[in-house]
């Protein structure tokens, strides 16, 4: 999509870039958001400013705690919200017939430049009711965008989550490879999850369009299809290979590589554990390894892993060292992935101590073949030596939770606080426009999220401060916060003259939320029985919460 300067710039001047996908157009929408805004226009109401909170009701998989992701997809979308012709010619044709064709000429006008949005940082943790983005503008406007940007958030923030749980379950020190593109919904789905399992605190991805649109390494070596497809040595014809550092040359690589697959399977420590290997598995392990000597990864399993697999790739790794190379290690692909990875990994110590080749028992382990959060769970309690996880599947596809359940609702109009009621108490929503802080606590940690009204003063650091639960009166704490955060910032001005955050570097949201995530106390962040983050109101604002709520219910009659 072309960018139009139809609101502010960056401070650097740069006209912001379209959305990612070409298809995030103003068409992205469910019709009734146009159905409304022919209403608005027809009562006369299109131009009355309006502010809608965007925000979810329950944290997803169980968990306690979210990560906000989609902000700079939205932020595109705003800053280039213009209907072409083509598009309001569709727009037309798809409205009832009573439609006037005041509204289409409407229409061509319309873009975002007098909409302001407000919003926490992408990759920050978030909480229920807590609103992630505050949209304020001509109502009729920013009902137009209430789909595309539910969309944009929804996904975004919960694959992001499911990223950030895996990580927090395999530890800082475990590689995470994301692997899901073939089993993603559709490209942009693979594409989404790319990115925001990348945020979420990913190391890498297979998915070589996300990489060269987000910047996120990549990672991949090769499939059983490779392996298999080889029958024996006979079929590699160039057999040499230069040393690492250019000096010399080893012109039948195959035969050094035999050499040393008869070392091993005659040596003391090793001897009568490897039998005869497979050689067309062989045959593939040293043509890879020809291909990429830097680079050798090999996969183990596609006939056995102990008994063909592992001493397969020893051989190899042994020769490319002689060459002053190292290799990378190997992939587990199925089977007992715990046992596995610790036989693998005493062959490895067993190979350094007795050819003296210091490090080689290091060699990286990695595991992939339908792993999930339970996975990394029970591998940890059995213990293992897996070094790095290629998870795809369960990770992007969400599997254990289809959607995250973002919500648009409207808390002001003309000044006017609104409010939306059910006997459902998670579905009533918090009026009025809202200013939002995070409390912490002398450890560092953050103790609660607290929502005042717009013009109540700031909470102040070393101030008693009395947090109420929104609906619940008897719920409420006193908190002395050592340090005072206030989430939601200016990301796009419209035509109010404040100061716009600049939207960071992709990397940096990634660096921001890992630093969030290690900001936030374990027991909210444990994987089972967590305990549920504070989210609060002050007390000015739950007075009118319930002022407001009394007042705009009905009151029965009784016969």
């Amino acid at each position: 999509m072309e960018a139009k300067a139809n609101g502010p710039t960056q401070k650097s001047g740069r006209v912001i870039d379209g959305p990612t996908n070409p298809m995030v157009t103003p068409l992205l929408t469910d019709l009734y958001q146009f159905t409304m805004a022919y209403a608005y226009w027809k009562a006369g109401k299109h131009n009355e400013r309006a502010v809608f909170d965007l925000y979810f009701r329950k944290n997803p998989f169980g968990g306690e705690f979210t990560v906000f992701a989609g902000l700079e997809e939205c932020i595109k979308l705003i800053a280039n919200f213009k209907l072409t012709d083509e598009e309001i010619a569709f727009v037309c044709e798809s409205l009832p017939g009573s439609c006037e064709e005041g509204f289409f000429k409407y229409l061509k006008e319309v873009d975002c430049s007098d909409v302001e949005v407000y919003a926490i940082a992408e990759g920050t943790v978030v909480f229920p009711k807590v609103p992630l983005l505050r949209v304020e503008g001509p109502v009729a406007v920013v009902q137009l965008l209430e789909t595309p940007v539910l969309n944009l958030v929804n996904f975004a923030s919960l694959v992001a989550t499911n990223a950030a749980r895996h990580r927090l379950v395999a530890g800082k020190s475990k590689m995470l490879l994301e692997f899901g593109l073939r089993r993603a919904q559709g490209p942009d789905g693979a594409l989404s999850a790319s990115k925001y399992c990348y945020i979420g605190g990913f190391d890498a991805t297979s998915n070589v369009a996300a990489g060269r649109l987000f910047g996120i390494p990549l990672r991949g070596t090769h499939s059983h299809a490779f392996v298999s497809s080889f029958m024996s040595p006979d079929e590699i014809l160039d057999r040499s290979l230069c040393s690492s550092d250019g000096s010399t040359t080893c012109e039948d690589f195959v035969s050094l590589v035999q050499s040393w697959l008869n070392k091993i399977q005659w040596s003391k420590s090793l001897s009568g554990i490897f039998g005869e290997t497979n050689q067309s598995e062989l045959a593939a392990f040293m043509s890879y390894a020809l291909a990429f000597p830097k680079n050798f990864l090999a996969l183990v399993d596609t006939y056995d892993v102990m008994r063909s697999g592992v001493p397969n790739f020893c051989a190899v790794a042994l020769a490319l060292n002689d060459l002053g190379y190292k290799a990378v290690g190997i992939r587990l692909d199925s089977g007992d992935l715990a046992y596995l990875s610790i036989e693998a990994r005493k062959i490895f110590l067993t190979i350094e101590k007795e050819f003296g080749l210091p490090g080689f028992g290091k060699t990286s382990i990695t595991a992939s073949n339908d792993l999930n959060e339970e996975t990394l769970d029970a591998l940890n309690k059995q213990g293992h030596e897996v070094d790095c996880y290629g998870i795809g599947t369960y990770l992007v596809t969400c599997y254990s939770q289809a959607a995250l359940g973002c919500v648009f609702k409207l808390v002001e109009i003309n000044n006017q606080p609104r409010i939306k009621l059910s006997e459902d108490l998670t579905k009533v929503s918090i009026p009025c426009k809202k200013r939002c802080y995070r409390l912490y606590g002398k450890e560092g940690y953050s103790l609660v999220d607290i929502m005042t009204g717009e013009n109540e003063p700031c909470p102040k650091v070393g101030e008693r401060i009395l947090c109420r639960h929104p609906f619940n009166e008897s719920k409420r704490a006193y908190v002395v916060p050592q340090r005072v955060e206030e989430l939601l910032k200016c990301y796009w001005p419209g035509k109010s003259g404040k100061v716009r955050e600049e939207l960071p570097a992709f990397k940096d949201i990634r660096d921001h939320c890992i630093k969030q995530l290690e900001q936030m106390r374990p027991d909210h962040m444990r994987r089972l029985n967590p305990t549920p983050y504070k989210v609060s109101v002050s007390t000015k604002l739950y007075d009118f919460i319930h002022f407001l709520w009394l007042n705009e219910a009905p009151v029965g009659e009784l016969q």
